[in-house]
């Protein structure tokens, strides 16, 4: 059966996208042999590097509604494929092939503040629609399936949870020593609530000499925020205090993790939070949000603070810090749950979807 992937999340300027679609059909190739991936536009390279076929755009309108209104749609004609899987919020408007489409989470519906470009209310009712034309939707959690209900009006059963894996990339490394460093991985937004981290942080250095060398690192793309957050940490008088690191490797990521002392996640909202999985995978104990999908995907390995409450979280990050038994304990647990999410099961998962819309969709 051929499944025809829209490419250009291959080249997507969200780095989460990009992993599930590589790790995903890496899986896929293992996991469901049956099932074949012809990779819709986008880049060649990038598909052949996957196993993957590719079927070249040619030209066409140069805009995200423009590529999902017409040049995808024939595309699919061409392709000869069974089912469409579209791996980040857009669909193709129409056309008879079935559709897959993946809702990572529906934060630019419920929560739009967060997002208050002029072009956002296009971007919003745009995936609105893709939602609702989808013969099916994957989410990463139930918390996400809740949201997509509320925001689109779908049913559940319209919905099916697929949470997603870790990379064999994330492994633990005893040779590697622990800094005394906070860790954050993801883009830099609103959300993530990084200038309230940048100012807990400040304040640990500053009232507690065991960490007057604590540092405070961002791994990914600015989304607005570094000016904020360097403004923050300027006003407490630590103007050193922050690193931000973008466009490194995945083994590069992966001693970050590796070297950290500690992964602080303190986001307001997430439709699941593959970074959470990545650092706990490499033995980084977590301190994370009580917020969204969070504790569905941390479970108890994890000491979890109200984003919005300092206080907790200056308590948390000292607690681990300073204690290396429970340092130790967090990194154990975190490591076995890390092990229950698999690349493979989420392939396979969504394998069973894609087999399902190719011969119960209406008209196939």
């Amino acid at each position: 059966m051929k499944v025809a992937i829209d490419g250009r999340a291959l080249a997507s300027p969200a780095g989460g996208v990009r992993r599930y679609v590589s790790e995903l059909w890496t899986a896929m190739a293992r996991v469901a042999p049956d099932i074949a991936g012809v990779v819709v536009g986008g880049d060649a390279g990038r598909a052949a590097s996957l196993g993957l076929l590719h079927l070249p755009a040619g030209v066409g309108p140069p805009t995200n509604l423009g590529w999902s209104a017409w040049t995808l749609p024939r595309l699919l004609q061409r392709s000869g494929a069974a089912v469409c899987h579209s791996p980040a919020y857009t669909a193709p408007q129409w056309g008879h092939t079935p559709v897959v489409l993946t809702l990572h989470d529906v934060s630019y519906a419920r929560r739009p503040e967060w997002y208050p470009h002029q072009s956002d209310l296009v971007r919003r009712a745009f995936y609105r629609r893709s939602a609702r034309r989808a013969t099916r939707v994957l989410t990463d959690s139930a918390f996400s399936r809740a949201e997509i209900v509320s925001a689109y009006g779908l049913s559940d059963s319209q919905i099916v949870v697929v949470p997603l894996g870790v990379s064999a990339t994330f492994t633990p490394d005893a040779a590697t020593a622990r800094e005394c460093v906070v860790l954050h991985v993801g883009d830099l937004h609103p959300r993530r609530n990084l200038t309230m981290l940048t100012t807990v942080v400040a304040a640990l250095r500053q009232r507690d000499p065991r960490l007057a060398t604590v540092r405070l690192v961002l791994v990914g793309r600015d989304a607005g925020e570094w000016t904020h957050i360097e403004a923050a940490a300027r006003q407490a008088g630590v103007p050193d205090l922050v690193t931000h690191v973008t466009g490194i490797s995945d083994a590069a990521l992966a001693d970050w993790y590796r070297r950290a002392a500690v992964m602080a996640y303190p986001s307001r909202y997430e439709g699941f939070g593959l970074p959470l999985l990545e650092a706990m995978a490499c033995g980084t104990p977590v301190i994370a949000s009580a917020a969204s999908s969070i504790p569905e995907v941390v479970g108890d390995a994890a000491v979890l603070c109200d984003p919005e409450d300092a206080h907790a979280w200056t308590h948390a990050l000292e607690l681990v810090l300073t204690h290396p038994d429970t340092a130790r304990r967090l990194s154990e647990q975190g490591r076995r749950r890390a092990d229950v999410f698999t690349w493979d099961a989420t392939a396979r998962l969504t394998a069973d979807v894609f087999r399902w819309a190719a011969v119960s969709a209406p008209g196939t």
